[in-house]
């Protein structure tokens, strides 16, 4: 039963674990708002009720939404670090966690215990709520700047170019210490390219809110960049088949070779990511109104969408670098937060991430507990939640005026 789990501890009781070697794997920079119009009440007038009664209102909606994924975040966590073949009981687990506790009480638990808990299952489940929380956060981010509620953290090519990154490496005969710095790269670069032809082909003489670097124009400049990536990456798969079972374990996704060093290497990009979007979601509230509106209340529509862009491309392409690409999360949470607790920024920003955290941990145990003792790549449990998730929000009526 704990074969699995203390196989990668690599040392008896009172031992140090040996790690397996990894095989294949604020304000906007805008102008500002020119005062309360921009995100007060004013903006749409005097609701029937008054601007504090609104304002109450929203505020006490936010909380509630906060509270509860907060409290959904919270039990994924104990479950994620509960869970697993080496069927550890809760005592056990609650032991082993207090062990490493600069103040704790006496327990007494087998050191190759403490090393399960602590060396495998908790930087498994760290890693994988950073890792939810940005592709939710940047999937939401997405959806407010280019007002389209089917985008997704990988609709500007960080996909095709974190794949085409990972898949150079392993074609070459590369370290796996490779593979995170390939696919980041690939991924922000990828991204890159697409903001400057989609910004080149929108400028025109008279730049505006609808012009220079228009949305439809980088929307059509990532549809281009990811075709020709995937691409270049299907060649290189066709001309190295004995590696198409590397490339495709990483591009399906997964956690299983989580070490802290992944969530070290991964956390100074989530923090300045989400602070930057966190930040931000006034100034996307004022552009659910338009661009055209937006601009006219004092944002500079262009230097908001770059910044929210390269914010979620940042966080989106950490994630990338170190879980392989795993979809569908960054438009089931986002789409939830709003079919239950409303469409406002404010609210569907902070409790996207959040949900976003809680979501991935619980896929991921799902994904190492439903076929055990193999593990199902947690890019299938995703999309295996996504289709019928998308079957219901054409369903529901709630959701039609928003995909309309």
């Amino acid at each position: 039963m704990r074969s699995a789990e203390r196989g990668r501890t690599g040392a008896p009781a009172g031992g140090a674990p040996a790690r397996e070697a990894r095989a294949d794997p604020a304000k906007s920079p805008g102008r500002g708002t020119t005062g309360p119009s921009a995100t007060g009440p004013s903006a749409t007038g005097p609701s029937a009720t008054g601007p504090s009664a609104t304002g109450r209102s929203t505020t006490g909606r936010a909380a509630r939404a906060t509270l509860v994924a907060v409290v959904l975040l919270l039990i994924a966590l104990a479950v994620g670090v509960s869970v697993g073949p080496a069927g550890l009981s809760l005592p056990d687990v609650a032991g082993a966690l207090l062990t490493r506790l600069p103040w704790h009480p006496a327990v007494t638990v087998p050191a190759i215990d403490t090393d399960i808990v602590w060396q495998i299952r908790l930087p498994r489940v760290v890693l994988g709520a950073l890792v939810g929380a940005m592709l939710a956060g940047g999937g939401a981010a997405y959806q407010g700047v280019f007002r389209n509620p089917l985008a997704d953290p990988y609709l500007l090519g960080v996909a095709a170019g974190g794949g085409l990154g990972a898949t150079i490496v392993i074609v070459a005969g590369g370290s796996a210490a490779l593979l995170p710095p390939a696919a980041f790269l690939g991924a922000a670069g990828a991204v890159t390219l697409t903001y400057l032809l989609g910004a080149g082909a929108g400028r025109g003489p008279q730049p505006g809110p609808g012009r220079a670097g228009s949305t439809g124009s980088i929307l059509l400049a990532g549809v281009a960049v990811a075709a020709l990536l995937t691409a270049v990456q299907t060649y290189l798969q066709q001309q190295h088949s004995q590696t198409l079972q590397a490339v495709y374990a990483w591009i399906l996704g997964g956690l299983s070779l989580a070490t802290w060093s992944d969530v070290t290497t991964i956390l100074p990009y989530v923090i300045v990511a989400a602070g930057i979007l966190l930040a931000h979601r006034r100034l996307l509230d004022v552009l659910r109104v338009g661009e055209t509106e937006a601009g006219s209340l004092g944002v500079d529509v262009a230097r908001l969408r770059l910044t929210v862009v390269m914010a979620a491309t940042l966080g989106t392409a950490a994630a990338v670098s170190v879980s392989g690409l795993i979809g569908f999360v960054g438009i089931i949470v986002p789409h939830t937060v709003r079919l239950t607790a409303g469409a406002s920024y404010r609210i569907v920003l902070p409790v996207s991430m959040i949900g976003g955290a809680a979501f991935l941990v619980l896929a991921d145990v799902l994904a190492r507990t439903v076929q055990s003792p193999d593990e199902v790549p947690i890019g299938v449990i995703t999309a295996l939640a996504g289709a019928p998730f998308f079957l219901l929000i054409l369903h529901s009526r709630r959701a039609r005026p928003e995909l309309a």
